[in-house]
């Protein structure tokens, strides 16, 4: 049985760290050059996400009220992402426990952010991704802002769950539902920019191809959470441990996204060859984290980013 994180902090630093608390479980990342640069990265990121919504309100066909919410759904979308992304970041570099369970906040988090913590980051932009779906709800109170606000709302109180499960408290079918959440909140924006006249969970229910994609984003999360904080599932010609078993399990779930998508073939081209080049990149994946059990590293961002890519890609071919 897997012992959980002693509730210590693991620094170097000579003063008390802020973030630690009778109750939090503080395992630092290791803030590296690659990790500024990625902070100079999302930050760009989060910019760009602000400055189309800015854009698309301005230049929008529409006027007024219908403007506005142009570029709110755009921004949305955008940030929705970006915060998938993020979290793989924070996962990638080793920053899943850097604030401890402490959630959502903790002292001086603003401090924390400027300072290049990811998952400080990663709460911020949240919550702002929180506030910009409750204002869509306000002025277009529809099935779709009302459903994202709520998958939101969800995402976020199973965010305190992850941090347990990576404190090895709970068990990891909470991680891959936060992720499921996440990615839930992405299509839902991401349905009203290509089916703005369509139930979101209509279109959800009829497209196999997306099944396919959350259940394998679903049972990503789990093996995240399977594994436990900076373990390593470890090389194995049969599995005979149940991290191996949960990721055995994973990689025949993605594989099941290549045979659906080519099932469907023509009509998701871009998804099937970029779902195709994602068992490559999640091989890569599998050796990093037992090179780098800790930080594995960018691939992990690499490995999201072709999900969220796939996600896209199945979204605009149906549109």
């Amino acid at each position: 049985m897997e012992m959980p994180i002693p509730e210590v902090s693991e620094t170097n630093r000579s003063e008390p760290d802020a973030r630690v608390g009778s109750n939090a479980s503080v395992v630092e990342g290791e803030m590296t050059t690659t990790v500024r640069l990625v902070r100079l990265l999302i930050t760009a990121l989060i910019v760009a996400a602000v400055l189309a919504g800015v854009v698309r309100g301005f230049t929008a066909a529409a006027s007024g009220k219908a403007a506005v919410l142009d570029g709110l759904y755009l921004a949305e979308t955008m940030l929705a992402g970006v915060l998938i992304l993020l979290g793989s970041f924070v996962e990638g570099f080793g920053f899943g426990l850097s604030l401890g369970t402490r959630w959502p906040y903790t002292r001086n988090i603003l401090v924390l952010l400027i300072d290049g913590d990811p998952e400080a980051a990663h709460r911020i932009v949240a919550t702002l991704v929180g506030l910009i779906a409750l204002a869509l709800v306000i002025l277009a109170p529809a099935s779709a802002t009302i459903s994202g606000l709520v998958l939101i709302v969800l995402t976020a109180v199973l965010g305190i769950g992850t941090l347990h499960v990576l404190a090895g408290r709970l068990p990891s079918v909470v991680h891959g539902v936060h992720g499921l959440l996440a990615y839930g909140v992405f299509l839902c924006f991401l349905s009203t920019l290509y089916l703005r006249r369509v139930d979101f969970w209509s279109y959800l229910g009829n497209t196999p191809a997306l099944h396919a994609v959350l259940l394998a984003v679903f049972l990503g999360g789990m093996t995240t959470g399977h594994r436990g904080f900076g373990k390593p599932i470890e090389a194995f010609s049969w599995p005979r441990r149940s991290p191996q078993l949960v990721m055995i399990v994973h990689l025949v779930a993605a594989l099941a996204v290549v045979g659906t998508l080519g099932a469907l073939m023509p009509k998701y081209p871009v998804a099937f060859y970029v779902a195709v080049a994602q068992i490559a990149v999640g091989f890569l994946l599998f050796h990093a984290v037992n090179l780098k059990p800790k930080s594995p590293g960018i691939l992990v961002a690499l490995h999201q980013g072709v999900v969220l890519t796939i996600t896209v890609a199945i979204v605009a071919a149906g549109h």
